[in-house]
């Protein structure tokens, strides 16, 4: 009886695990990509740029071996190297702008630049375009010296070389939408940078799908509370748009969608993108724009409507963020690159490059998607229409989360442009996101009511 007994419960517990396993398929070449990021490129490109003394927006534009003009000079020279290798695709410019007096952090007009990286999409039907982004711009404590060292190694010298080894790997491939790679200046005093390519991109009426920001995602170690941490990651977006209409508040209450803003969706799928591709790091949805009471380079573009996202490290140090190099009491300040962790920004790097290669070889979102509440069910019927640009998709996936839940719980895979679920919209959120043949799939929107 005792034998049966065990039987019994070896049984269960080996047919338990194996329904608990969860299949991931990756697509081969986007893995191959992200094992060719290397944390040694990471770290010789944020040296080189601490090697410019200081990359103040407002510090010396003329001198080739320190000041901002020097720094955004190498960055596009290192740009045109990877253009070598893009058959034509890849190209670089560095764009100007001016900066008004402000009264605050810049004291009288100013001429500023970002440096851009486009790699051009190959289909001329498919207009999408994603964008990744850090800050070249550095500061000390004092925000408003210009001359100081501010080495800015971590702040943002993680961003910006985890865009530049993105634009070197990616730039050797073909996507059928476009990709910006971009160093911003102007972080630091008032988001300039960001906010005038915001106000580029939406008066050219581009077709910017999702933008991501990385703002220090190098540093693995916090000040204070002392942890030690390179397994986690984190990803703000904002609940309520920063851009919305009277008709869009009115949506958004009228289907409880506070916790399914574009941005949401977008974070939670570099979430479940990010973690299929890169082992030993948790992405970490942290549902707010930013910091408390701080704010980065996709605030400007949320402001305008578009779909932007802020990765960040997990612990920050803040001996070694906005402080001028010096040591006091034992402790060393200064944001040094001897104080970052490579390993970490190297994973943080794949996690960006999984999700912008996924977007940008998946079908474009489905277009129309609405929740039918012609009559009351027990049952969730869901209508939409096909992308009208780029390809055709091969199907669909269906979301499904319960309402308290965070993220999706549930993919049902469906052809065709309707869904019939045996669950209850008031128990249930939903979503529907195109999938191809290779299983790349686009961001989730979610329904509206339809009669």
């Amino acid at each position: 009886m005792k034998t049966i007994l065990l039987f019994s419960l070896l049984w269960l517990f080996i047919t338990t695990s194996i329904n608990a396993q969860e299949i991931i398929n990756k697509d081969a070449e986007i893995a191959k990509m992200v094992s060719e990021i290397s944390a040694e490129n990471i770290e010789a490109n944020v040296r080189k740029l601490v090697t410019f003394g200081t990359r103040h927006t407002l510090s010396d534009t003329k001198s080739n071996d320190t000041g901002v003009g020097a720094a955004r000079r190498w960055v596009k020279s290192q740009f045109d190297l990877y253009a070598k290798e893009s058959g034509g695709r890849f190209t670089s410019e560095i764009d100007e702008y001016t900066i008004e007096a402000d009264g605050r952090r810049i004291p009288e007009e100013a001429l500023s630049a970002n440096v851009v990286g486009v790699l051009k999409g190959t289909n001329p039907d498919d207009d999408r375009v994603f964008l990744i982004t850090g800050h070249l711009d550095s500061r000390a404590t004092d925000v408003m010296d210009k001359e100081i060292d501010a080495p800015g190694a971590n702040d943002d010298g993680s961003g910006v070389a985890v865009v530049m080894e993105l634009a070197r790997i990616m730039s050797k491939r073909a996507f059928p939408s476009t990709i910006i790679f971009m160093a911003v200046t102007g972080e630091e005093q008032g988001l300039y940078g960001a906010g005038y390519m915001a106000d580029k991109l939406l008066a050219d009426s581009t077709n910017l799908v999702a933008v991501i920001n990385n703002d220090m995602v190098g540093n693995s170690t916090s000040s204070g509370t002392n942890l030690l941490d390179n397994t986690q990651v984190r990803v703000f977006s904002e609940g309520v748009p920063a851009f919305e209409t009277e008709e869009m508040e009115r949506m958004r209450r009228y289907t409880s969608a506070e916790n399914d803003s574009k941005s949401r969706q977008l974070a939670r799928y570099i979430k479940e993108v990010g973690e299929r591709y890169v082992d030993q790091l948790e992405v970490k949805l942290v549902y707010r724009n930013d910091r408390f009471l701080r704010g980065g380079d996709h605030t400007p573009f949320a402001k305008k409507g578009f779909t932007a996202v802020r990765m960040c490290e997990m612990n920050e140090n803040y001996y070694h963020q906005h402080q001028t190099v010096r040591k006091e009491d034992g402790i060393q300040y200064g944001d040094l690159p001897e104080f970052m962790d490579f390993e970490y920004a190297r994973k943080n790097a794949g996690v960006n490059l999984a999700t912008l290669a996924n977007l940008a070889w998946a079908p474009a979102s489905p277009e129309n998607v609405g929740v039918d509440v012609s009559g009351l069910s027990n049952s969730t019927r869901l209508v939409w229409d096909d992308p009208q640009i780029g390809e055709k998709p091969k199907g669909y996936y269906v979301l499904m989360r319960e309402t308290y839940q965070p993220l999706w719980e549930k993919k049902f895979y469906v052809e065709g442009n309707e869904a019939v679920l045996p669950y209850s919209k008031d128990n249930y959120f939903f979503a529907v996101q195109a999938v191809d043949a290779e299983g790349h799939e686009s961001l989730a929107v979610f329904p509206v009511p339809k009669r």
